[in-house]
């Protein structure tokens, strides 16, 4: 199954505008705990793909294509992610950056794909790109956890 390059670069713009509508309308409300969990948990159903064998991927793949979202793409969501309070709220401050770190890193990920294409099926591509995405979302929502833990805790204490 091949998908033509216009129907890639449209569905990630697509996904890339369904983020920024999202993360604007998350900067409009108080984070919860329950806000700040919830997307990796839900996000982590992903992993039932891998019982159908033709979505695996070697092991070594899979852990470098996990660490590649943590520990690099996840960089400038943690970076433009801040929290603090308002009144006995904490609400995410929206960053002015976040659009152009965004469309980099739907730029990063077409130009991945294109790459990871020529070596795996369209199958264990996605299951790739899943963890890639797992990895950035686990860690962001993770750093954000934190930091709302102690903001809750300066909160209490005041």
């Amino acid at each position: 199954m091949h998908v033509p390059p216009a129907l890639m670069i449209l569905a990630s713009l697509v996904g890339a505008a369904f983020v920024l509508a999202w993360r604007h309308r998350e900067s409009q409300r108080a984070v919860t705990l329950r806000s700040i969990v919830i997307p990796p948990l839900g996000m982590s159903t992903g992993f039932a793909m891998f019982v159908v064998p033709q979505t695996r991927v070697p092991l070594g793949a899979a852990i470098g294509a996990f660490l590649l979202g943590a520990l690099v793409l996840s960089w400038p969501l943690v970076r433009t992610s801040t929290l603090h309070v308002e009144g006995d709220a904490i609400v995410m401050r929206r960053s002015k950056a976040f659009l152009f770190i965004l469309l980099g890193l739907v730029a990063v990920r077409l130009v991945l794909r294109a790459w990871v294409e020529t070596l795996a099926s369209p199958l264990q591509t996605g299951a790739l790109f899943y963890l890639i995405a797992f990895g950035m979302i686990v860690v962001w929502r993770g750093t954000m956890l934190a930091r709302y833990r102690a903001l809750v805790t300066a909160l209490r204490r005041s």
